[in-house]
C-alpha cells in the first residue's frame, strides 16, 4: 500500500452514503450513552464532540490535514463516554473510525490512528479497569483497519481494471479506424490513378478516333463504379452485425493477375511474374499482398509515369515474397502510401521496405505463411 495521499478521498461517495455513515455513528454513540452514570450535561457534550467530529470527517473528507486530528477528537469524545466500561457499545465507533482512516487516509495516518486507539485501550485495561474485554476491542480495531485496507485495495484494483478496459477499447477503436482508413486510401488512390490514365487516353484518342476514346471512357466508368462498390464495402466494415453492412468478399491472392491487367489496360508498362499459386494464400495474407502491390503500382504510375515496372511474386512454403521494381525515380509525396504498405505487411507479421534500388525504385515485401511465425512477428 503506497504512502502517497489518496487522489480523491471521497471515492465517489454519494450524499446518501455519507448520511448513512454518520447516522450509524450517531446511533452507536446514542446507545452508548444509555448506560452512563455521569452527569447528563457532560455526556451530552462528549457525544456532541464525537458526532460533530465524525460529521467533519464525512463531509470534509477531501482535506488530508483534517483526517487524523478530527478522528482523534471523535475518539476522545467516545473515550469520555465509555471510560472504564469495556461493555459500552459506543466503543464500536472507534472501529468505524478505523475503517474510515484506512479507506481515506495515508499510510502513516491510519497507522497512527490504530496505534493511538490501541494505547487508549491499553491504558483502560492496565490503569482504569482491568477487564479482558479491552483485549477484544484491541483485536476489533486492528481487524477493522485491516478490513478497510482490504476494501481500499479492491477499489484500487477495480479502478485500474476499468482504466485498462477503457484503454483497450480506445486502442481497438484506433486500430479499426486505421484499418478502414487503409482500405479507403488503397481503393480510392488506386481507382483514381487508373481512371485518370483512361481519361488521358480518351483525351488523346479524341484527336484520332472516337472509338478508342469511347472504350477508354467506358473503362474509366467501369472502374469508377467498381471503386464505389469497394468504398461501400470498406464503409460496411463500420457496421455491426445485422445493421445492413456490406459483406462482399475482399480481394485476395487470386486477384493479382486481374489487378495487373487493369493497369496494363490503362496503358501502364507492367510485367508480371508469378511463381506458385497465389490463389491458395490465406485470406488475410492474400489481401495484404494485393493491397501492397496495388499501392506500389499506384505510386509507380503517379510518381514515375511512363516508366517500366516489373512485378514479381513468389509463393513458397514458408512465406510470400513481393518485389515491384520501377525503372524511373519517383517524385516527392506525402509518404502516406509508404506507411500504408508497411502497416499492411506488419498486420500479418511481415515486413515491407520502399527505397531507391533495382533499376530505380524498389518495393520489397515478405509475408510469412507459417502461423507461429506470423504471431511471433506481430508480437
Amino acid at each position: 500500500m503506497s504512502g502517497d495521499p489518496v487522489t480523491s478521498r471521497s471515492n465517489g461517495m454519494s450524499a446518501g452514503s455519507r448520511w448513512t455513515a454518520l447516522a450509524m455513528f450517531a446511533a452507536l454513540v446514542g446507545v452508548g450513552m444509555l448506560r452512563l452514570t455521569p452527569s447528563p450535561l457532560g455526556a451530552a457534550v462528549a457525544a456532541s464532540v464525537a458526532i460533530g467530529a465524525a460529521a467533519i470527517l464525512v463531509w470534509q473528507q477531501d482535506s488530508s490535514r483534517l483526517l487524523l486530528p478530527v478522528a482523534f477528537v471523535a475518539t476522545a469524545g467516545i473515550a469520555v463516554l465509555g471510560n472504564g466500561d469495556s461493555t459500552n457499545i459506543g466503543w464500536f465507533t472507534t472501529c468505524l473510525l478505523g475503517v474510515w482512516c484506512a479507506l481515506h487516509g495515508r499510510r502513516w495516518e491510519y497507522l497512527a490512528y490504530l496505534a493511538g486507539v490501541l494505547i487508549v485501550f491499553a491504558i483502560e485495561w492496565l490503569w482504569i479497569h482491568e477487564d479482558l474485554g479491552w483485549g477484544a476491542w484491541m483485536g476489533g480495531i486492528t481487524l477493522s483497519v485491516g478490513a478497510g485496507l482490504f476494501v481500499r485495495h479492491e477499489r484500487q484494483l477495480t479502478a485500474q481494471l476499468q482504466a485498462a478496459q477503457a484503454g483497450l477499447a480506445e486502442r481497438a477503436r484506433a486500430e479499426e479506424r486505421n484499418r478502414i482508413a487503409r482500405e479507403l486510401h488503397d481503393v480510392i488512390a488506386h481507382t483514381l490513378t487508373v481512371s485518370l490514365l483512361h481519361v488521358t487516353s480518351a483525351r488523346l484518342a479524341v484527336q484520332h478516333g472516337l472509338d478508342d476514346a469511347d472504350q477508354a471512357l467506358a473503362e474509366a466508368e467501369r472502374l469508377g463504379r467498381e471503386s464505389l462498390d469497394e468504398v461501400r464495402r470498406a464503409v460496411g466494415l463500420l457496421h455491426t452485425d445485422g445493421d445492413g453492412g456490406q459483406r462482399a468478399p475482399l480481394p485476395g491472392g487470386g486477384d493479382l493477375p486481374a489487378l495487373i491487367e487493369r493497369y496494363r489496360a490503362a496503358g501502364a508498362d507492367v510485367t508480371f511474374t508469378l511463381d506458385g499459386d497465389a490463389a491458395t494464400l490465406p485470406a488475410t495474407t492474400g489481401l495484404a499482398v494485393y493491397r501492397v502491390l496495388q499501392e506500389a503500382l499506384t505510386n509507380a504510375i503517379k510518381h514515375a509515369p511512363g516508366a517500366q515496372t516489373d512485378v514479381g511474386v513468389k509463393v513458397a512454403a514458408q512465406d510470400v515474397r513481393l518485389e515491384v521494381d520501377t525503372s524511373g525515380a519517383p517524385g516527392t509525396g506525402t509518404g502516406l502510401g509508404l506507411i500504408t504498405m508497411r502497416e499492411r505487411a506488419e498486420s500479418v507479421g511481415g515486413v515491407c521496405s520502399a527505397a531507391p534500388g533495382g533499376r530505380g525504385w524498389l518495393v520489397s515485401a515478405t509475408f510469412p505463411l507459417d502461423r507461429s511465425r506470423r504471431q511471433e512477428n506481430v508480437s
